[in-house]
């Protein structure tokens, strides 16, 4: 347990901090849940409003520091990978 009070107030601010980065890590699985459900049904236009939603929540948590920049580009490239497949299946 934290003794001074500037420890103390790291341990405040640390959990603060991991509940909100929790709540952006959700929001992130919930949009890439969502497009690939849609994909799966193969609704082109609804996986394309959704795709753009989800690389936006991504990109937002990446800038953030959340999730590494890294990780985020590849999860952007494969949902990419994903949406291209899509749209040359229904040509």
């Amino acid at each position: 347990m934290a003794h001074t009070l500037s420890a103390k107030k790291r341990v405040r601010q640390n959990e603060k901090r991991r509940l909100i980065n929790k709540s952006y890590v959700t929001m992130m699985r919930n949009s890439t849940k969502k497009f690939l459900k849609a994909f799966d049904a193969k609704d082109l236009n609804s996986s394309e409003e959704l795709y753009k939603n989800a690389i936006k929540t991504i990109d937002k948590i990446g800038g953030k520091g959340v999730i590494k920049k890294n990780q985020a580009s590849r999860r952007v490239s494969r949902l990419t990978h994903k949406i291209n497949q899509l749209r040359l299946e229904t040509k």
